[in-house]
């Protein structure tokens, strides 16, 4: 998959983990950004990601992401 295709794939993931249709992911997207992006909703959001990449992440990573683009840079690595 390409960077586009994973951007593409995280938006549906985040919209349907959040209950919200109108999100728009990009690589700068945080979760300042996202009104139901809370601490909570983000360890929803990771099982549901690696659940839909068929990955899985370290805690050093997920800890390391300040954007959504990072998140993407972990999905290309694994």
């Amino acid at each position: 998959m390409n960077n586009d295709e994973i951007l593409s794939k995280l938006t549906g993931i985040f919209r349907e983990e959040l209950d919200n249709d109108e999100i728009v992911l990009t690589r700068e997207t945080t979760a300042e950004d996202i009104e139901e992006w809370d601490s909570l909703s983000h360890i929803q959001l990771i099982i549901a990601v690696e659940k839909g990449f068929g990955i899985r992440f370290t805690s050093s990573e997920i800890r390391s992401w300040n954007d959504v683009g990072e998140m993407i840079d972990s999905i290309t690595s694994k």
